[in-house]
């Protein structure tokens, strides 16, 4: 984590990983975010290859930011990819809209993936719930109304062949902002996205 001033305008901000990554994965946008005046904490979550169901993992994530930040912290988010839908998971199922100012979706199937549909939830049940209508999905957007307090954004690739179709990788509420980048990777690699979502996350 980079150390803060008790007195900084900004909350912490935790950044979640997705499927068949680790915190590493926020190296490039770290350095992009050099001026953030709090601490910025990237938990390793487990995902086992995708054999962890995401709501374990959003469990996980709860654990890791009372860990460093107690129950009581307001905190600024992103995920990417996976990472967002087990941020939203939090978000919604397990109180985290209570203490979240923002919420940022880079990359992530909010509305599931096509390419989660052959892999059965007996084998990984975490890839599975990525699925296009998965149980998981289902239950949250069919009310989103717990992320209507919180300041959400969408990012998205057109081209992501991770997320298919690429433009149902967004939030139910909140802006949506297409990103001029070529692929998944790009999207957490490529100053093309982390300029824009660096200074979006930085703003205000």
């Amino acid at each position: 984590m980079q150390g803060a001033s008790l007195m900084s305008p900004k909350p912490p901000l935790v950044l979640v990983h997705g499927l068949w990554d680790t915190p590493n994965v926020f190296r490039r946008l770290r350095q992009h975010l050099e001026d953030w005046p709090a601490p910025i904490l990237a938990p390793h979550l487990p995902h086992k290859l995708g054999f962890t169901p995401l709501k374990t993992l959003a469990q996980d994530l709860e654990l890791a930011i009372d860990e460093a930040f107690g129950p009581d912290q307001t905190i600024d988010l992103l995920g990417f990819s996976m990472g967002a839908v087990i941020s939203r998971t939090w978000l919604q199922l397990y109180g985290g809209h209570r203490r979240t100012r923002r919420f940022v979706s880079l990359g992530s199937p909010q509305n599931g993936t096509l390419v989660a549909q052959p892999w059965p939830r007996a084998l990984v049940p975490g890839v599975a719930d990525m699925k296009v209508g998965s149980a998981l999905l289902r239950q949250l957007n069919g009310d989103p109304s717990l992320l209507r307090g919180i300041d959400c954004i969408s990012f998205y690739c057109p081209w992501d062949l991770m997320v298919i179709p690429a433009w149902t990788g967004v939030l139910p509420v909140g802006p949506i902002v297409r990103l001029p980048v070529w692929n998944h990777r790009e999207l957490i690699q490529s100053p093309r996205s982390l300029v824009p979502v660096s200074a979006h996350l930085l703003q205000g």
